[in-house]
């Protein structure tokens, strides 16, 4: 089923078997994407809407001398550009980290689910409205903590959301990301992030090398990083009720 990860964790199971079978008739198609690729540009209309089922996907903006912030990372389960739907075109761009496999919604096929299903309409509401409160914890994360708490809480926050799909094990994940991407996540220099990586290494929290992380100490790496999971919305608080 292309669509099994959607919400898994955060919902889910809220979902009529019904609701679920229109989500999964509602794949136009599915792509395999290289790493690096560019998907949707700044500006430019977007006429579908895209499901991560494998691999990274980051939203991004550019400065005035081409460096990169990242915005968002998206991991699979992940609805990377609902946002399309309603506004017709994004202020940022998306492209993959690591090669991705999607599946694609057409708008007009969104539209005929607003009209026949308010609750399935409710969860992917609910699917954007978790993007904003990622998009909250993270101004906080850049706002607020030092280096050592940025990369932290950056690595807490993923092992949290892939764990909820099933893709993190025993606090092992694997991220296709490189020194440079972090920095850009995370609004550090990749030489300040290979100091801090070496740093949370030592202090026995974790380890991160070759695409992999590995947790060391959950509960140390979650103080560090001022890390309550509480804005991502897990199962004890997910949405209820029709």
């Amino acid at each position: 089923m292309l669509t099994e990860r959607f919400l898994m964790g955060r919902g889910r199971s809220d979902l009529t078997e019904e609701e679920r079978a229109m989500l999964e008739d509602a794949v136009d198609g599915v792509q395999t994407l290289p790493a690096r690729y560019l998907m949707v540009r700044a500006g430019k209309p977007v006429s579908h809407s895209t499901l991560l089922l494998d691999g990274y996907i980051c939203r991004y903006m550019d400065d005035r001398e081409g460096h990169r912030q990242l915005v968002a990372v998206h991991v699979p389960g992940d609805f990377v550009d609902l946002h399309a739907f309603p506004m017709r075109w994004l202020d940022h761009d998306v492209a993959t980290l690591s090669p991705v496999t999607i599946a694609t919604f057409e708008h007009t096929t969104l539209e005929k689910i607003i009209e026949q299903a308010p609750h399935l309409t409710r969860m992917l509401w609910f699917s954007t409205l978790l993007d904003a409160a990622m998009h909250r914890e993270w101004i906080f994360r850049l706002g607020r903590l030092d280096s050592t708490g940025r990369l932290a809480h950056f690595f807490c926050e993923l092992h949290e959301r892939l764990a909820m799909v099933g893709l993190a094990k025993d606090g092992s994940f694997a991220l296709p990301m490189i020194q440079a991407d972090l920095a850009e996540a995370c609004g550090m220099t990749p030489v300040h992030v290979n100091r801090t990586l070496r740093v949370l290494r030592e202090s026995g929290l974790l380890h991160f090398r070759d695409g992999v992380a590995k947790i060391l100490d959950a509960k140390g790496l979650a103080l560090v990083a001022e890390f309550d999971p509480g804005y991502l919305y897990g199962s004890a608080g997910q949405l209820t009720g029709r």
